[in-house]
C-alpha cells in the first residue's frame, strides 16, 4: 500500500483551521512569537529544515500532526498519551518508597495529565516533558536513572573491551571472498567495511548490557551477531563514508549502553579522518544520554576523555568554524533540550553545527519519527539507525533522507574564495594609488526593508565616488547572493576586514541616510529617521572587529558614530540580519 500523502496546511485560507493551528503551537509552547527567548526563529529553523510555501515546522511525525489537526483519530492520540502517562507513573513507582509520597505524586500527575490532554492539542513528547517536570521538581531527583545508565554503560564497555569481542572483530572466517582477486587497495577497503558493519551490528544487542549481570557472548555467538541483517537505503550512504574524503558528521546519540557503541563507531570514523560531533541532551530525560551523565559517569568520562567539548550555547559561525579546524576529530555538544528531539528548542550552537556538517546521523525510533517519518526535508543528508524486531529476529534498519535539492550551501571555501577575490580587488586598487574604504551600514536591521537599505547604501557610495574619484569603496550590499544568511556574510566580511588593506572604515551616519534620500528626491521615512550604523547588530560586530584590526593596522581611519553608541546591539536573531529583540515587539 503506498504511503499516504501529507497535505500541508497553508495559513490564510480557513480561519477556523488557522486558529486551531495557532492553538497547537501555543499549547505546546513552541510558538516563537509567544516564547521568543525559548523557541527558535524561522531563520534558525531554516538552518536545519528547508521550509517551503511559508509552511510552519512542527517537531513530530506527520501522523501525529494530522491526528491532532484533524481531530478525528482520538484513539491513536489516546494511545500515545497513555504510553507517556504509564512511563512517568512507572518512574514514580520505581523511585518513590514512601506510600504517601507515591500516592500524592500519582494523583498530582494524573490531574495534570487529564488537564493537558483535554484539548487533544498537545504533542506526546511535550506532555512527557511536563509530567517529568512535576516528578523532578517535587522529588529533587535530578537524574533518576543515573545508576541504571551507569550500569548499562559499564557493561557495554566491558563487552567492547573483552578479549572475545576483539578476537571476533578481527576474525576472518570466510568474510573475505575471492581474496586472491583483490588488490591491496580493494582489500583494505573491504576490511574497513567488514569492521564497520560488525560495529554497527552491536546496536542490536541492547538486551546484553541491560541485563542485571551480562555474560560476554562466546566467539560463535559474536559471529552470529555479526551476521545481523543490516537493511535500508541508508546502509550504502554509511558505507560511502568509509571510502570518502574527510566529512563532518553530527551524530545524535540515543540511550545508555548503546552510547558506548556510538563512541566506538565515532572513534572508528575519526581514525579514517572524519570529524564526528556527538550530540547529547542538555539535562537528564529517562535513559537518554545527557551532559550530566558525561560528568558523573566514570565510564562515559573515560571514553570521551580525549574529545573536545563545545559548551557555548550561542557560538558564532566564525568561532565554530575555527573550533572545528582544531586538531580534533571527536567533539561533544549538547542539543540544548530535555526531550528526544525538538528542533524548535535546540540551542543556537546545535543549529549552527547542523548547518555546518555534511551528514546528520540519528539513532533510535524517537528520532526516526521526527526526521524520517515526516514530509519535511532538511538542509543536510539525514541517516537514521535503529534496531527492529522482525518476528523475533533483530535487524538493524538504516534509513536515509537526502537534503532538499534546492538548498543552497555556501561552504567555508566558497566564502573564503569570495573574500579573497575582494581582497585582490583591494590590492589592485592600492597599486593604482587609490585609497580603500570599507562602508558599513544598515542592511537588514529594519525587518522588511532590506531592498531599501541596499538602495540607500549604493546611492550614497555612488555619491562618494563622484566626489572622490581616487577612492575604492567596498559596498557590502552588492555582494549578497540568494541563500546567504547573516552568518555567511559575517564570516566572509571578517576575512576581508582583517586583511589590513582597509585605509578608511566608514560607518553609516544619520547624515549619510538623510543625504541618500535627498539624492533620491525622497523624504526620509519615519522608520529611517535617526537611524545610523549603531542601530545595526552587524555593524556593532564590525565595530568590534575594527577595534581589533586597529591593533595591527593603526593607520586605518574610522569615520562614523562614536564607539560608545555601538554597545546596544549584541547578537543576531539567528540566521537573520537584525537584532533578535527588534522582532519581539
Amino acid at each position: 500500500m503506498p504511503e499516504k500523502q501529507f497535505t500541508p496546511i497553508f495559513v490564510g485560507k480557513d480561519p477556523d483551521q488557522d486558529a486551531w493551528l495557532t492553538a497547537f503551537f501555543l499549547e505546546n509552547h513552541i510558538d516563537p512569537f509567544a516564547y521568543p527567548y525559548k523557541v527558535g526563529t524561522v531563520e534558525q529553523i531554516e538552518f536545519m529544515v528547508y521550509l517551503e510555501n511559508d509552511e510552519r515546522y512542527f517537531p513530530c511525525s506527520d501522523q501525529m500532526f494530522e491526528a491532532i489537526m484533524s481531530r478525528l483519530d482520538k484513539a491513536y492520540l489516546q494511545q500515545r498519551y497513555q504510553y507517556v502517562y504509564d512511563k512517568v507513573i512507572k518512574m514514580v513507582e520505581k523511585f518513590i518508597d514512601s506510600a504517601y509520597d507515591r500516592k500524592f505524586l500519582t494523583t498530582l500527575i494524573r490531574i495534570k495529565y487529564e488537564h493537558e490532554i483535554e484539548s487533544s492539542l498537545i504533542i506526546p513528547s511535550r506532555l512527557e516533558k511536563r509530567l517529568c517536570k512535576i516528578f523532578l521538581s517535587r522529588t529533587h531527583i535530578e537524574n533518576p536513572y543515573s545508576l541504571e545508565k551507569q550500569h548499562e554503560n559499564r557493561q557495554a564497555q566491558e563487552l567492547l573491551d573483552s578479549d572475545t569481542f576483539k578476537k571476533a572483530l578481527n576474525h576472518i572466517d570466510g568474510a573475505l571472498e575471492n581474496i586472491d582477486t583483490l588488490s591491496l587497495n580493494a582489500l583494505r577497503k573491504k576490511i574497513k567495511e567488514i569492521e564497520f558493519k560488525r560495529l554497527l551490528s552491536l546496536l542490536c544487542t541492547r538486551d546484553l548490557w541491560c541485563a542485571k549481570k551480562m555474560e560476554i557472548p562466546s566467539l560463535d555467538e559474536f559471529k552470529n551477531l555479526f551476521g545481523t541483517t543490516l537493511s535500508g537505503k541508508g546502509l550504502s550512504r554509511l558505507i560511502h563514508l568509509i571510502h570518502s574524503q574527510k566529512s563532518k558528521i553530527l551524530w545524535l546519540t540515543d540511550e545508555s549502553g548503546s552510547v558506548m557503541v556510538d563512541i566506538a563507531i565515532a572513534k572508528f570514523l575519526a581514525d579514517l579522518g572524519h570529524i564526528v560531533i556527538l550530540a547529547v541532551k542538555e539535562s537528564p530525560v529517562f535513559k537518554k544520554v545527557s551532559l550530566t551523565d558525561i560528568r558523573t559517569d566514570p565510564v562515559l568520562a573515560k571514553a570521551l576523555e580525549n574529545s573536545h567539548f563545545i559548551y557555548e550555547k550561542t557560538i558564532s559561525k566564525n568561532r565554530l568554524v575555527q573550533r572545528l579546524k582544531l586538531d580534533e576529530n571527536i567533539y561533544v555538544v549538547s542539543d540544548g533540550t530535555q526531550e528526544t528531539l525538538n528542533l524548535l528548542l535546540v540551542s543556537t550552537t546545535f543549529a549552527r553545527i547542523f548547518k555546518e556538517v555534511d551528514y546528520v546521523i540519528s539513532r533510535g525510533h524517537g528520532q526516526k519519527k521526527r526526521l524520517i517519518q515526516t514530509h519535511f526535508q532538511f538542509t543536510r543528508d539525514i541517516i537514521n539507525i535503529c534496531a527492529e524486531d522482525q518476528g523475533g529476529t533483530k535487524q538493524l534498519s538504516i534509513t536515509c533522507k537526502p537534503r532538499h535539492p534546492d538548498f543552497i550551501n555556501f561552504s567555508h571555501k566558497d566564502l573564503e574564495d569570495r573574500a579573497n577575490r575582494i581582497i585582490d580587488q583591494m590590492k589592485a586598487a592600492k597599486t593604482k594609488n587609490m585609497t580603500v574604504m570599507f562602508y558599513s551600514g544598515i542592511i537588514g536591521s529594519i525587518p522588511g526593508k532590506i531592498d531599501v537599505a541596499k538602495k540607500i547604501m549604493t546611492c550614497f557610495i555612488d555619491h562618494l565616488k563622484q566626489q572622490y574619484p581616487d577612492l575604492f569603496i567596498i559596498n557590502p550590499s552588492t555582494y549578497y547572493e540568494p541563500g546567504m544568511d547573516a552568518d555567511d556574510l559575517m564570516y566572509m566580511w571578517e576575512i576581508v576586514q582583517t586583511s589590513n588593506y582597509i585605509d578608511i572604515w566608514r560607518f553609516q551616519t544619520t547624515e549619510d541616510i538623510t543625504v541618500s534620500f535627498g539624492l533620491m528626491n525622497q523624504k526620509v521615512p519615519p522608520e529611517w529617521i535617526g537611524k545610523d550604523a549603531t542601530y545595526s547588530t552587524g555593524c556593532t560586530k564590525e565595530m568590534r572587529i575594527a577595534q581589533e584590526a586597529l591593533k595591527t593596522n593603526p593607520e586605518m581611519q574610522l569615520i562614523g558614530p562614536s564607539l560608545d553608541k555601538f554597545m546596544r546591539r549584541n547578537e543576531y536573531g539567528v540566521g537573520s540580519m537584525y537584532d533578535q529583540r527588534l522582532a519581539d515587539g
